[in-house]
């Protein structure tokens, strides 16, 4: 249609004319209120400034931790990875519960086993500081 039937139609409702797409060929319009549509603009920019997230998820557990709370968090490892999501299974050492790293090494192992299906560890578990990690991907 032509720009001043556009602008008849758009002054009629109460809204504004607003072009969208200048470079196409004929030019695109909206009839929009033109206050909503450079809100929605501002929060597109702010969003692609922001960056894509990592992807990574975590999951922090004790050396010591209870089957009960171990399951429940198996339960959330699974949920990310068929989400997609790669996770970082962090085990953390406190006090005098670092001269058995053993103990950590055997809950992740446990993990691991226990989401073999859907996960795969990408190394060995290794210690950062206190924490033991390993990161694990979706199959």
């Amino acid at each position: 249609m032509t720009v001043s039937e556009a602008l008849r139609i758009a002054e009629s409702k109460g809204l504004d004319l607003v072009e969208v797409a200048a470079a196409a060929r004929p030019p695109v319009c909206r009839i929009t209120d033109y206050d909503k549509y450079r809100y929605a603009q501002k929060k597109k920019t702010h969003e692609a400034k922001r960056g894509p997230t990592s992807g990574i998820k975590e999951v922090k557990m004790g050396a010591l931790t209870g089957q009960h709370d171990v399951d429940f968090k198996i339960k959330h490892i699974r949920r990310f990875v068929e989400e997609g999501q790669r996770v970082k299974l962090s085990v953390s050492f406190r006090g005098r519960q670092i001269t058995h790293p053993e103990l950590g090494q055997a809950l992740m192992q446990r993990i691991i086993e226990q989401i073999k299906d859907i996960a795969q560890p990408e190394g060995t578990p290794r210690m950062e500081g206190r924490n033991m990690s390993v990161l694990l991907t979706p199959k």
